[in-house]
């Protein structure tokens, strides 16, 4: 039961909501064996990102989650989200920021459910919602009055960002470690998601964060509910180091100029504005490297 689950949930996050980010993003539960999985998993983690965890409520903290629709102290100021801006970057041409009325440019602090925060990433995610990053670049605070404050969690979880793989993937079983994941102790697992989120902050510090002890017992308690049993694998990330750059996870998944043969673009691992994912960026790639309009 949706209010049962979340009675303290802003009014942005709907059941209708969650269903219509699923259904925007089949591939979340398109396998019904592992759809409760993914679901007690995303579950936990924006229940970290956006609860109260206000000790003092009548409901446990695990059931505080969806509380916050927008980051706590930047409704009214930027809070240095807007930093890359004005820097005459491939980055800053990909996702160009825009600017309200006032000449004031849009503040891209965190929003929705994963906290969707920074131009490049607005960006991208309006590019799968719309075609294009303008949309949520223009309106941000989209993220706060609809059904795309849960649909960026759903897609957070289903989208690979090399050398990291997908929550996702990871579930499925279609990522596994190589070698070079095992010398950084990456492991299969509840504790591999909260890396794929916030591994910088709360892994790899000798001891488990107290955001990632949040994550796991909340996860529990999704579990419960969803009449799961314990995942098997490693539950924490405090020995997980960086993904490496020659991990499993490190595919191939942008365009970029093939340098070796004439309006041609190649496969790479690293970030470029041109994702294999999205339709149309192969010839993106093409006209904008060689100068040139195919159509």
């Amino acid at each position: 039961d949706w209010r049962m689950l979340f009675p303290m949930r802003n009014i942005a996050y709907t059941y209708r909501g969650l269903l219509q980010a699923v259904g925007k993003f089949p591939v979340f539960c398109e396998d019904a064996d592992i759809c409760p999985l993914c679901l007690a998993v995303m579950l936990a983690h924006i229940t970290q990102e956006t609860g109260a965890h206000d000790p003092s409520s009548k409901y446990p903290e695990w059931r505080q989650g969806l509380f916050y629709v927008e980051e706590v102290g930047c409704g009214s100021r930027d809070c240095g989200y807007s930093s890359n801006c004005n820097q005459d970057t491939w980055i800053s041409d990909a996702w160009p920021c825009q600017k309200d009325e006032n000449g004031r440019l849009k503040d891209y602090h965190g929003r929705g459910a994963k906290q969707v925060s920074y131009n490049y990433n607005y960006g991208q995610f309006s590019t799968f919602m719309f075609g294009s990053p303008l949309p949520l670049l223009k309106e941000p605070e989209r993220l706060t009055n609809s059904w795309l404050a849960l649909a960026s969690a759903v897609w957070f979880f289903v989208m690979p960002q090399p050398p990291k793989p997908s929550m996702l993937e990871v579930i499925d079983g279609s990522w596994t470690p190589n070698n070079m994941d095992s010398e950084e102790r990456l492991e299969s697992g509840f504790g591999i998601t909260t890396h794929i989120i916030n591994g910088a902050v709360e892994c790899g510090k000798g001891e488990e964060s107290a955001q990632n002890k949040n994550r796991l017992e909340y996860f529990r308690h999704f579990s419960r509910q969803l009449g799961l049993n314990t995942w098997d694998g490693k539950s924490g990330c405090a020995y997980m180091r960086a993904f490496p750059e020659k991990g499993s996870g490190a595919r191939p998944l942008f365009w970029e100029q093939n340098w070796s043969k004439k309006y041609s673009c190649k496969l790479v691992s690293y970030f470029t504005k041109y994702s294999a994912l999205i339709p149309g960026d192969y010839v993106r790639c093409v006209e904008d490297k060689f100068s040139l309009k195919l159509h």
